[in-house]
């Protein structure tokens, strides 16, 4: 069973500037659990079969001009029945103006009502994909997160293989740190996972021997980034003698996290092996293979031509 999540309505007044007109309590203690925001169409008409009280519900234009041209005790009816469903929280956007009867049904059921000048497709779009990432799913993973030439690279391997060395090279040659040693990883939607640091360790980095470090106040505001996509998982490990490592790059290896299988190599370590480079040019060629282009492929068709056996 997946773990729930949930957000302080608070949260989201302070982040979409909500113009609050009724809360049955403080907002920092009413919370959301649903990344799901709805236009109570159907359930002013009178249908709730399939209304979901968990969601926010938006009147938009559409939603304000049906009940605007009703009678006045038909509008208090329909206002009362959609309000005693106990929705989670009304939103009147575009500016319009709020009747009154819904103010009244909200204090009599306890449910926050709030304005918006924002368009409803503008808010409603920006609300649901700030829920997504506020209520996705997630897990804690040990490793390091770096973006290099936009490429979010998950570093794993055992404690001690030079994570958190090569994160600091990497930073020193212009890329940026998001995480270091606990990586926050988010399923923000079907094909995205985006990876952040716990609050407490968030800018700092770990190097035996020397100790804590910010990153931040070391390198700049340049150097730190708050969140990043995973875009390739980056296995260490120590360098085994006589395992066959891939040397063409045709295997096709892949990561499972939360459901998504991100792209993964293995990179083997041993002394006089420039990471940060190789780190570098495997952020590139990943990159280029989104692009549609893939060198392995390339080089085995050549191969195979000059062989005669493509």
């Amino acid at each position: 069973m997946e773990d729930s999540y949930s957000i302080s309505l608070n949260k989201l007044i302070d982040e979409f500037s909500l113009t609050t007109l009724y809360l049955p309590a403080p907002a920092d203690t009413i919370m959301i659990s649903s990344n799901e925001v709805d236009r109570p169409g159907l359930a002013l008409a009178g249908f709730f079969e399939i209304f979901e009280p968990s969601r926010i519900q938006m009147i938009g234009n559409a939603e304000h001009r049906y009940l605007e041209r009703q009678t006045a005790e038909d509008r208090t009816r329909k206002i009362r029945d959609f309000m005693n469903a106990h929705p989670a929280a009304v939103i009147v956007t575009a500016g319009l103006p709020v009747f009154d009867e819904l103010v009244e049904q909200a204090k009599r059921n306890c449910i926050p009502v709030f304005a918006s000048k924002e368009k409803t497709t503008n808010i409603m779009a920006a609300m649901i994909a700030s829920l997504n990432v506020h209520l996705a799913p997630r897990i804690t993973r040990h490793g390091v997160l770096v973006e290099v030439y936009g490429e979010g690279l998950l570093l794993l391997g055992d404690s001690g293989v030079g994570k958190s060395e090569t994160a600091i090279e990497l930073v020193k040659r212009g890329h940026r740190l998001i995480a270091d040693d606990a990586v926050e990883v988010k399923r923000v939607s079907a094909k995205t996972l985006v990876g952040t640091a716990p609050e407490i360790i968030r800018h700092y980095v770990e190097l035996r021997g020397i100790g804590i470090v910010d990153i931040r106040r070391i390198f700049g505001m340049g150097a730190i980034k708050e969140t990043q996509s995973i875009d390739l998982v980056i296995k260490l490990e120590q360098w085994v003698q006589g395992k066959m490592y891939d040397r063409l790059g045709l295997d096709n290896e892949t990561v499972d996290i939360l459901g998504i299988n991100v792209p993964a190599i293995t990179i083997p370590v041993k002394p006089g092996r420039n990471l940060a480079i190789i780190l570098e040019i495997a952020a590139m060629n990943n990159r280029q293979k989104k692009m549609g282009y893939n060198t392995a492929e390339e080089f085995n068709k050549k191969l195979m031509g000059q062989m005669g056996l493509e």
